[in-house]
């Protein structure tokens, strides 16, 4: 089991690396920032001072070297728009983008739990086409626009709730039930397809056959074995959400980390972009790690041959 953790943790290393690596250079692309920084007209000396100041004279190889050293420790520089440290900045939205993704997967794990195991129950019955085509629209349907759509339905025609912001559980109810849809969707499928699974297993029949109640074998023997691979799924899906929404985020106006990085981009902020990068990598790359040590753990296959 130690060594099947040290070799996970080597790969979450190494995929943090390759992500901030790439941002790294990607940023460098967007162009030069210090003409957004200055007032229109500002002097050659000013611009000049203003690269020097921020590091972006210095050789690609040299900005990176320092970079990948800074960030080592936690420091990503300063935000080139809000004149403090990336990192402050970037934590300072975790909370929002924290609360939109806890209760979008609530949300989504109530629902499409719920979905699943009827159509599992229900095999080749009408419950079961309708949660099935339910399931598959949601994960087919792009996010923004149907972000779009409920702001429309909701929001405008109906105004039972606001268009978008942050401050009161009115705001959340919108982004929280747009990406909740997507996440009752993708467990709703999984949890039917791992139940009937389950279901064709000898000791499901020897349950059944004891005479067991129903709710007993569901409970004890189907649904608690099924769950193996949704608990996967889960965590995925969580550290995917705590990494940002970004157009779910654009779209209501949250001030999550995923709108921050859109409008870092649009700044060409590169230490806040850089930072937002790192830590949504850094989220996700541990949920995915948790995740592995937990099937590990839950999937007796796999601890064994760990």
């Amino acid at each position: 089991m130690t060594r099947y953790f040290a070799g996970k943790l080597g790969e979450a290393l190494v995929a943090i690396w390759g992500v901030v690596t790439i941002v790294f250079f990607v940023t460098r692309f967007l162009g030069d920032p210090v003409a957004l920084l200055l007032p229109v007209g500002a002097s050659p000396e000013q611009m000049q001072a203003l690269t020097a100041e921020l590091g972006l004279d210095q050789p690609i190889w040299r900005q990176y070297l320092t970079f990948l050293a800074q960030a080592l420790t936690g420091n990503f520089g300063q935000s080139f728009q809000f004149g403090r440290p990336a990192i402050g900045v970037v934590l300072e939205r975790m909370p929002a983008t924290i609360q939109l993704a806890l209760t979008a997967i609530a949300l989504g794990v109530l629902i499409g739990g719920t979905a699943g195991a009827i159509a599992a129950m229900r095999r080749g019955s009408v419950a079961e086409f309708v949660v099935m085509t339910l399931a598959l629209l949601g994960q087919a349907t792009p996010v923004f626009w149907l972000g779009i759509m409920l702001i429309l339905l909701f929001a405008v025609d109906l105004g039972w709730l606001p268009t978008g912001g942050y401050g009161s559980p009115a705001n959340l109810v919108l982004p929280a039930l747009t990406l909740a849809v997507f996440v009752s969707a993708s467990i709703a499928r999984l949890f039917r397809s791992s139940m009937l699974d389950v279901l064709k297993e000898d000791y499901v029949r020897t349950a059944r056959a004891k005479g067991l109640m129903p709710a007993t074998v569901f409970t004890w023997h189907v649904a608690r074995n099924a769950l193996i691979p949704v608990v996967t799924m889960i965590g995925i899906l969580t550290g995917e959400l705590l990494g940002g929404s970004v157009v779910t985020e654009t779209v209501f106006a949250w001030p999550g980390v995923g709108r921050l990085i859109v409008q870092a981009i649009e700044t060409k902020d590169f230490p806040v972009i850089q930072a937002g990068v790192a830590l949504i990598a850094a989220i996700y790359v541990a949920t995915n790690l948790i995740v592995d040590l937990l099937y590990a753990l839950l999937d007796p296959r796999i601890k064994g041959s760990a």
